[in-house]
């Protein structure tokens, strides 16, 4: 079971959540759920508590998570006390309008959101596209993160890039890989 629990202000990071959430249905097994951090639910709540995976996601605003996230990540702290996603594996996305627009920050307080609550993160693993003289922006990783997926979509259009959706569902199928191989792993250590 995985969980991607994300905000997006206008439109473009529900796109991209869209596209994690198709790239972790494409394992067999693998069931997804979606919750808008701004606006949870008990039963949200409940999904990501009982979730083996949760994937952040939230577009970049002035260098870090929006707002909406931040009031979710501060939300959390009833589960860090308890140590309730001790161990679920964790991975994260943002966007934002700029090619860089800091979004390494977001990242980065993403996976830190993560360790602190004791998840174990998965990166990207793509190696960095559009850097060669041969290559282009048609590229996975077309913007060369490492830590997650990151996307850029122009401020006057509701498109996300094809290269950022396509970087997306990879992400969201390593994580249900990993999530695959961290289960069979758990029920072996408990025989």
């Amino acid at each position: 079971s995985i969980v991607i629990a994300s905000h997006s202000g206008y439109g473009h990071t529900a796109q991209i959540a869209t596209a994690v959430a198709d790239g972790a249905r494409s394992i067999t097994g693998t069931h997804v759920h979606r919750v808008d951090v701004a606006s949870l639910s008990d039963a949200d709540w409940e999904l990501m508590d009982a979730a083996d995976a949760i994937i952040f996601g939230t577009p970049t605003y002035m260098g870090t998570a929006s707002g909406a996230f931040h009031a979710f990540a501060e939300a959390t702290s009833k589960r860090w006390m308890a140590r309730a996603w001790s161990d679920k594996l964790a991975a994260g996305f943002t966007n934002s309008g700029s090619m860089s627009g800091d979004k390494l920050h977001t990242l980065q307080y993403l996976a830190l959101l993560a360790a602190q609550h004791g998840m174990l993160w998965v990166s990207l693993n793509l190696l960095p596209g559009w850097n060669t003289t041969t290559s282009g922006p048609q590229d996975d990783n077309r913007l060369g993160f490492y830590l997650g997926a990151g996307a850029q979509s122009f401020n006057d259009t509701p498109a996300v890039h094809d290269a950022d959706l396509n970087t997306a569902r990879h992400l969201g199928r390593r994580v249900a890989e990993h999530t695959l191989i961290h289960r069979a792993g758990l029920t072996a250590a408990a025989r």
